[in-house]
């Protein structure tokens, strides 16, 4: 499948990774074998992305609300992202891809900071393809994180009540560092966007497959880039004024 012009391409697109279980589920497996498979697709998307030239390449990874999944999944949950961060260290190097992380991961396992600290400090030179996982992460809690980093700010004089507007509180979000995604793409099926990237999305692209996160593959990204590449970002504006240009 040919890809669209460079021009085309979107610098960032969020997935949310979905249908693990339902794809455990119909082979008669367990959910944790769905994510298994999961994590074998992590790498092939961002190994695609970065063939495609999508700069940033953010995965919801974990939400807030996920913790109140059984215990025995969320551990294996914990498990399979450690395996994750000790295997894929060294394709990281090699490919010269950032890792770094947006959510509350401070509450995560101590094994699974330690990893992670140690793949963002061995990557955090490369500047060109960047990896963002979303790791205990939820819109409402960067929201309030955000409004509460803002208000000591203010009261600190660092920031004037005043003045506050979009784009000085997002210098608070978790994605400061980071450009708004283009395109967000949510596998299974499933059409809502679950808590993730709400404000960081309000100009994204949305697109919906039903295919399952585990059978996920390039040729399913480079399908969701294409249409894409076909619509009409406006950005508030009407067609003719896309079109004209300013004036």
């Amino acid at each position: 499948m040919p890809s669209p012009a460079p021009e085309k391409i979107p610098q960032h697109v969020a997935i949310i990774m979905d249908g693990n279980g339902r794809w455990a589920q119909t082979r008669g497996l367990p959910r944790l074998e769905g994510h298994r498979r999961g994590v074998e697709t992590v790498r092939t998307i961002v190994d695609a992305a970065r063939e495609l030239g999508i700069r940033y390449l953010t995965l919801y990874a974990f939400s807030v609300e996920n913790w109140k999944r059984p215990a025995d999944e969320v551990s294996g949950l914990m498990g399979l992202l450690d395996y994750f961060l000790k295997r894929e260290l060294d394709n990281l190097i090699k490919h010269k891809v950032r890792l770094l992380t947006i959510g509350r991961t401070d509450a995560l396992p101590a094994n699974v900071q330690r990893e992670l600290k140690r793949v963002i400090d061995a990557t955090k030179d490369f500047t060109e393809w960047h990896l963002v996982l979303a790791l205990n992460y939820g819109a409402r809690t960067e929201l309030a994180d955000a409004a509460k980093h803002y208000t000591s700010a203010v009261l600190a004089g660092t920031e004037k009540l005043a003045e506050c507007s979009w784009e000085n509180i997002s210098r608070y979000l978790y994605t400061s560092a980071i450009p708004d995604p283009d395109l967000l793409i949510r596998t299974s099926g499933e059409q809502r966007v679950s808590n993730f990237l709400l404000l960081q999305c309000a100009y994204a692209e949305l697109v919906f497959t039903p295919v399952l996160w585990p059978d996920f593959q390039k040729a399913d990204l480079q399908l969701a880039i294409t249409e894409y590449a076909q619509r009409e970002r406006r950005y508030g504006l009407t067609s003719e004024q896309i079109k004209t240009g300013p004036r």
